[in-house]
């Protein structure tokens, strides 16, 4: 079954296959987020009300910031992988989220509000983006996770999540709401950060990071993500309606090609990254956008986003069966390494 489901999921993704342009390659200021430089980069550079620390989560910059504090104070884990942290398997998060604010993805699809427009309030997350929606389950939760474990030691004042505007019982906003609600998706998130502090008590004596294996850690970082998002899938499935047919099954096929990619435990550092993202849309997908030649995409685009489609209902046809194939397959180091190369040779220049 596992040579099996490796032929049938390469065959079906080979059209992705082809190489890059060499000018895809990131360089520069570019390998960050939008406006990395001005999100905050520690807990204590957000502001404090009444002793606790406020979060405007629907805030760009400030969503952005969390993921840069979690960076930060991750750091030291991951320095032997790479210079200036540039190895920290948590780079997918923030450069993903990125992604979404530079195509327009978090903004009011519905344009029943200015939220996320340049003529209004740019920096704005809209409660009705299915993206902003989905990425807040892999940003509040992931810190929840991390401020539980300990990742920033003892914090001097208690953690204030504000809520959206509207449909705000879609969301959690502290720690004993979102363990009373989702204990396993913050158990998952929580485990990983757990698993990286108990190295530092493992390495004092050898005075060295890391003392953990990297595909453990991005075993545990993958399943938390997973659970993410098989979490808020179907909490989400009514912000689809607001989006086009082309960029509404685009969100569900990218959503379904996490899972194939988690199973490879695939390294989510800057380099890998933003090699992996050039082959994403840079604009939000709209009615006549037809595959595999929508107009202003690279070959490579188009070719990936026919990839995505044809796993997606490939799996949906075997109901699930296909994406169980493959998690065999990757049940072995072996097997996932065959499987990272796979997703590699999409950016290979």
């Amino acid at each position: 079954f596992g040579v099996h489901v490796l032929l049938v999921v390469t065959v079906t993704l080979s059209p992705a296959a082809a190489a890059a342009p060499s000018d895809n390659e990131v360089t520069g200021e570019d390998v960050y987020p939008p406006l990395w430089d001005l999100a905050p980069g520690n807990l204590l550079d957000f502001p404090v009300k009444d002793n606790k620390i406020v979060l405007s989560v629907w805030n760009y910059r400030d969503r952005l910031g969390l993921y840069k504090s979690l960076l930060n104070a991750s750091a030291k884990y991951f320095g032997a992988f790479g210079p200036e942290n540039s190895g920290n398997i948590l780079w997918g998060l923030p450069l993903q989220h990125g992604w979404q604010f530079h195509t327009g993805r978090l903004a009011d699809p519905s344009r029943g509000t200015s939220c996320g427009y340049e003529d209004g309030e740019l920096l704005c997350q809209s409660v009705r983006s299915w993206w902003s929606c989905m990425n807040y389950y892999l940003a509040i939760i992931p810190f929840l996770g991390a401020v539980e474990a300990g990742l920033f030691g003892q914090l001097p004042y208690e953690i204030e999540i504000l809520p959206p505007e509207e449909q705000k019982e879609d969301f959690c906003y502290s720690f004993k709401d979102c363990w009373s609600h989702m204990p396993k998706l913050m158990d998952d998130w929580k485990a990983f950060f757990e698993y990286l502090l108990s190295t530092e008590h493992k390495a004092v004596s050898s005075a060295s990071f890391p003392s953990f294996k990297l595909d453990d850690a991005l075993g545990l970082m993958w399943k938390a993500h997973t659970s993410s998002i098989a979490h808020a899938l179907p909490k989400f499935q009514d912000r689809l309606k607001y989006l086009s047919d082309p960029e509404a099954n685009f969100g569900e096929d990218w959503a379904n090609a996490v899972d194939f990619i988690a199973a490879t435990h695939f390294s989510t550092d800057l380099h890998n990254t933003n090699n992996f993202q050039v082959f994403l849309p840079q604009r939000m997908l709209v009615e006549g956008d037809v595959l595999p030649s929508i107009s202003g995409f690279s070959p490579q685009q188009n070719k990936v986003l026919v990839s995505l489609r044809a796993l997606h209902k490939a799996n949906k046809l075997t109901g699930g069966l296909l994406l169980k194939l493959w998690r065999k397959a990757m049940s072995t180091e072996a097997g996932r390494k065959m499987g990272r190369k796979l997703i590699e040779s999409l950016a290979s220049s």
